[in-house]
């Protein structure tokens, strides 16, 4: 089976009023996606679009990831089990290039 991290890329949050409850979620459609296949061993995604301020990570199998300009994730990464949804803020216009890197957890 392969291994594959969902992400999706947002620029806005957006607010809600429900009553007396106030929620924040991303402001859909999401202004870019991509899937990254790590059956085959650790693998980097494309490098996120300008605007991209958080991202939304969805893996179908459990996995350690990484942000950086050139990431590569090892097992001392942070750790996201198999069909857990994270949110993570980036900045690549502070950063420059941003990336997030996948590696099956052993």
């Amino acid at each position: 089976m392969a291994s594959k991290l969902f992400i999706a890329e947002y620029e806005r949050l957006t607010s809600l009023q429900f009553g007396n409850t106030q929620a924040q979620c991303p402001e859909e459609p999401p202004i870019a996606t991509q899937v990254v296949d790590f059956s085959g061993g650790v693998a980097p995604s494309a490098a996120f679009n300008v605007r991209t301020r958080f991202v939304r990570l969805k893996a179908d199998s459990a996995c350690h990831f990484f942000f950086a300009a050139a990431p590569t994730a090892t097992a001392s990464h942070p750790y996201l089990a198999a069909d857990e949804t994270e949110y993570h803020g980036v900045d690549p216009v502070r950063d420059g290039v941003y990336k997030v890197s996948a590696i099956a957890k052993s």
